[in-house]
């Protein structure tokens, strides 16, 4: 599986929103994306995550940004994650796990001595035309909105 590395563009693909619309590649051009990949909605580490990027957003806006999560959840599931937590944005059910497959951000997982294929916790940071500018791969996910922050600031 390749992942897909700083200067290229993401692949086309499909998707469907939690408010169950349909979403491409077409709806990230035009302005820079935080593109987020979580392995599952309502565990502690990516409920801290969504929190500090929905805490975040208005400054990520003021700088251009708008924020998209991925997991292989339902949409029902996402729709429930953001009543729950007042989430603000855009979150993507990759439910046949396309998108995170085209990235390669779905790969082979352990715990607890069980291997089993997941979402590896990924941001992205996009341009306009939807071209990865910065990866990171160590998400601090108390702190997700302020690990883009440094890293724009740089």
């Amino acid at each position: 599986m390749t992942k897909i590395q700083i200067g290229d563009m993401l692949p086309d693909f499909k998707s469907v929103t939690h408010e169950g619309t349909e979403f491409s590649l077409d709806n990230l051009k035009g302005s820079p994306t935080v593109l987020y990949f979580y392995p599952k909605d309502n565990t502690s580490g990516c409920t801290l995550e969504a929190k500090s990027l929905r805490d975040g957003k208005e400054e990520l806006l003021r700088r251009g940004y708008k924020i998209v999560g991925v997991s292989p959840d339902s949409v029902k599931s996402h729709q429930g994650f953001c009543q729950k937590h007042d989430l603000n944005f855009t979150l993507l059910a990759d439910t046949d796990h396309s998108l995170s497959e085209a990235v390669g951000v779905w790969q082979l997982k352990k715990m607890c001595g069980r291997e089993y294929m997941g979402i590896v916790r990924t941001t992205f940071l996009l341009d306009a035309e939807a071209r990865v500018t910065h990866i990171i791969a160590k998400v601090d996910t108390k702190d997700s909105y302020g690990q883009i922050i440094k890293l724009l600031d740089k």
